[in-house]
């Protein structure tokens, strides 16, 4: 019998998914206070400890039904069963890791899926190159075997670590194939029916984030320029600031407007360059 995702589970339960997203901060700070021994644990000690406010973790701990004693705080080892039983982790859960490039070798060598619940069933690949080599004891099966895997090992849950342009094909593969939950790598959006789970990690994204609180530490505000945007920015980036610099001016280059004006040879819009400032 094939087992319910936490995703379904919580939502079934009532739990929001704001809070379901903060249990494994709660699960992680517990652990580490578990580990120390200490027996109880205050709401603001471990909302400090999971990056949170007391309050919001107060609130999220009533939809487990546990609310702490007064002047005691909360019990860590109840805590840490309780948590990891709502999250799904007092079972064991099988893994399939789709393309095994350099992220993929990574994620199969990362030894904290053990201790966490989860099971790594088998690493797949297309790639003739890669099929029948191995990564942390385990061999590189062909996608072909993909179908089978999940079958016979009950896998519920898929890791996409292959580039963009496969990761959709893949995506579809193991919904078809039973799985219902899925973790992508690939920096592109996937397309899933309803009733199928996608958490998406990119990397990039959260590296342009840093780079945003980066730029505000440093006191460095963005500059609203005439000229064009460095040629050192992304193309995509300079594209849309042409783009924007059109726009501003009817339709023609900023530049060439200052210099059609400067030499007085001012001409009207004609209907091609209105239509050139419509959204695409």
């Amino acid at each position: 019998m094939r087992r319910t995702p936490v995703g379904r589970q919580t939502r079934a339960r009532g739990i929001p998914e704001a809070t379901v997203a903060r249990l494994p901060l709660y699960l992680r700070a517990l652990t580490a206070l578990s580990e120390r021994s200490v027996p109880t644990v205050s709401s603001e000690e471990l909302a400090a400890a999971a990056g949170v406010n007391s309050a919001k973790l107060r609130k999220d701990f009533s939809y487990l039904g546990s609310y702490g004693t007064r002047g005691v705080g909360y019990d860590v080892e109840y805590l840490v069963y309780q948590i990891s039983r709502e999250l799904g982790l007092t079972q064991d859960w099988p893994v399939v890791i789709v393309g095994i490039g350099n992220l993929g070798h990574a994620l199969a060598n990362y030894g904290g899926f053990a201790s966490r619940g989860f099971r790594v069933a088998a690493l797949l690949d297309a790639d003739p190159a890669v099929v029948g080599g191995s990564a942390a004891g385990l061999p590189v099966r062909h996608m072909d075997e993909l179908e089978s895997i999940v079958e016979s090992q009950q896998v519920s849950i898929g890791v996409i670590t292959t580039p963009p342009g496969a990761a959709q094909q893949v995506c579809d593969r193991l919904v078809e194939a039973g799985v219902t939950s899925i973790l992508n790598f690939a920096p592109t959006v996937l397309t899933v029916p309803d009733g199928v789970d996608v958490r998406k990690v990119d990397l990039s994204i959260e590296l342009q984030i840093l780079a945003f609180h980066e730029q505000r530490k440093a006191g460095e505000e963005p500059q609203a320029e005439e000229e064009p945007a460095p040629s050192r920015a992304p193309g995509p980036v300079r594209a849309a600031a042409a783009k924007l610099r059109r726009a501003a001016s009817g339709g023609k280059d900023v530049r060439d407007a200052k210099d059609t004006a400067r030499d007085g040879k001012a001409e009207p819009r004609g209907e091609s360059e209105r239509s050139a400032v419509m959204p695409a």
